[in-house]
């Protein structure tokens, strides 16, 4: 009988040395412990160099910022007033027809006075021939007031012309509207109109009118009276807008005519130097001298 085989006896499998499976297990730590050691004393490098700031600007103190703007408003201050000084002269120059650069005008436009403006808010005044005439310029106190067509203006500003003493003071306080067609200041200080056409007419003159037929001579008349009444209205006229458009003088009001005027007065005759401009008509074919 066979004897039985030898029992194999296996290796124990050595222990693994506790001391190098430590070191083993330690040494990927301390690698990394290394290296994270190793960035970290990079990194302090780094960090440990100073780090550059940008330059901030210098502040400046409260004085200097003060003294700054205090001398820069000073400036604008200064230009703003320099262009409305020099607006101010070229706008005076302008306005006055180049009288004046610094509003010293002896005649004002009437949109520059006080009383252009008073008049627009008051409205018109009515005054009677009677109250008129006491604005005639001899009462300092009062404004020169003068008519014309029934229409009253204030000429106060040419107080030389309208007032005491001045060529035109027939026209202060009073309608003169006949005095400007015929001419005469003195007589015609009136706005009766009536008769004023005779003085464009041609006298009557029996040797001349006999070298006309009855029928001739009425419808010569009758055309000779339209052409005299059509030249006293453009010369009323031609006064009437030379008020009306002036920047001189301002409209006031109107005046307040008695009812039934002027059937109420008598008819004025022609003036004198006005019926001295009247001519006899001309005979058919006789030529201008």
């Amino acid at each position: 009988m066979a004897s039985p085989e030898p029992a194999v006896r296996r290796r124990k499998p050595e222990a693994k040395d506790s001391s190098a499976s430590e070191t083993e297990q330690q040494l990927p730590l301390k690698r990394v412990q290394t290296l994270s050691s190793s960035e970290s004393e990079s990194t302090s490098k780094k960090t440990s160099q100073p780090v550059k700031k940008p330059k901030s600007k210098k502040k400046k103190s409260k004085d200097d910022v003060d003294e700054y703007d205090t001398a820069n408003i000073a400036l604008d201050a200064l230009r703003v007033i320099s262009f409305l000084f020099l607006a101010s002269c070229g706008l005076s120059y302008l306005v006055s027809n180049g009288e004046t650069f610094f509003w010293g005008m002896s005649n004002p436009p009437k949109y520059l006075t006080k009383a252009y403006y008073k008049e627009l808010f008051q409205g018109p005044i009515y005054l009677t021939p009677a109250e008129l005439s006491l604005y005639d310029g001899t009462n300092p106190d009062l404004p020169i007031y003068l008519a014309i067509n029934w229409t009253i203006y204030d000429v106060s500003s040419n107080r030389r012309t309208y007032g005491p003493g001045g060529s035109y003071h027939y026209f202060a306080g009073c309608d003169a509207a006949r005095a400007y067609v015929t001419g005469c200041f003195a007589e015609d200080r009136s706005p009766d109109m009536r008769g004023v056409e005779e003085m464009y007419l041609p006298l009557d003159d029996p040797a001349v009118d006999k070298h006309f037929s009855r029928a001739e001579l009425k419808e010569m008349k009758k055309k000779e009276r339209e052409e005299a009444l059509k030249k006293v209205h453009d010369g009323l006229k031609h006064w009437v807008d030379f008020f009306a458009k002036s920047d001189k003088y301002r409209k006031v009001g109107y005046v307040k005519m008695p009812k039934g005027w002027p059937g109420t007065e008598p008819r004025r005759p022609l003036c004198e130097a006005a019926a001295k401009g009247r001519k006899v008509r001309k005979i058919p074919g006789q030529k201008d001298e």
